[in-house]
């Protein structure tokens, strides 16, 4: 899977560097009196603590460019954690979610993205904290043989996007992801109606076919599902559903190799595909198939 990049990335102007000079006489005196008693405390460090929040911003843009994406992501969750809720912590906080999209991180990512909606779900940037949630699942989709709850997240916060941003330069590509997470979902259900077929677990086998049919009717899974459905009633010895089953693939897919196998089993046994009534779960298939 292509990994995504983040559009309308820019560096803004590099600010001056400050020499910070922290003098024990200039603190306040509680803080002075500590420093007074504790040779360890490590000056320096308090000195980085009060950077501004711009140098810390650019640090994080060059070590972006410089691949070094872990370090970007410390030094933008550094202008949140010194500088909350400026406009500098809001630029920071959506730069740190990208930042540990592309380092792998994609807990670190969702955790951050989600933030930035929840703070600042009106801005721009809203849409692409909400794709950095969906590509952090996505990128985590495993094999049909696997557990799918990534799968199924995925297409949760790809649908969202879709219906909170539609006008957003992601939702063409968050609309082709969820197509391939829903076909991934489809698989999954086929992957188990296959194993309960195997088995001769029929009526198990129907429900994960027909779940197939109800619940991912535009997938690329649905010709085989409807072949399956054919196999399983004719199995159980339930003729008039297997020939409703195999009308339907015929009609919705009439060239299919599936409805070839389809037609052969009911042609062994002296039958042929054959329409089911117009209440029928078979007629309701076929309107959810053609999106009617």
């Amino acid at each position: 899977m292509k990994q995504a990049t983040r559009p309308g990335l820019t560096r803004f102007s590099t600010a001056a560097r400050m020499a910070l000079t922290i003098s024990i006489a200039g603190l306040p005196l509680g803080l002075s009196a500590c420093m007074s008693g504790d040779s360890d405390v490590d000056v320096l460090a308090l000195a980085a603590q009060t950077e501004p929040p711009d140098v810390l911003y650019n640090q994080g843009l060059a070590n972006l460019e410089g691949g070094r994406l872990s370090e970007a992501a410390k030094k933008f969750e550094a202008i949140d954690r010194q500088h909350p809720y400026s406009e500098w912590a809001r630029k920071a906080l959506i730069m740190r979610a990208f930042a540990s999209y592309r380092s792998g991180q994609y807990e670190d990512a969702e955790n951050s993205a989600k933030r930035y909606i929840q703070l600042y779900p009106g801005t721009e940037d809203a849409a692409y904290a909400q794709y950095i949630i969906g590509l952090s699942h996505y990128r985590q989709i495993d094999d049909v043989t696997r557990d799918q709850k990534e799968t199924a997240r995925a297409a949760a916060a790809m649908r969202e996007l879709m219906e909170r941003f539609p006008d957003t330069a992601y939702a063409e590509d968050a609309k082709s992801k969820l197509r391939i997470a829903r076909d991934q979902l489809a698989g999954k259900e086929m992957q188990v109606g296959r194993y309960y077929l195997e088995r001769r677990e029929y009526l198990a086998a129907v429900n994960r076919f027909k779940n197939v049919i109800d619940v991912y009717p535009e997938s690329r899974q649905v010709e085989e599902a409807l072949a399956r459905l054919t196999e399983a009633y004719y199995a159980m010895g339930l003729t008039r559903e297997a020939q409703a089953a195999a009308s339907v693939l015929g009609q919705n897919f009439p060239d299919s190799p599936w409805y070839r196998d389809s037609y052969a089993l009911l042609q062994g046994g002296g039958l042929r595909p054959q329409a089911g009534s117009e209440d029928s779960w078979f007629a309701a298939a076929t309107k959810k198939i053609i999106g009617a």
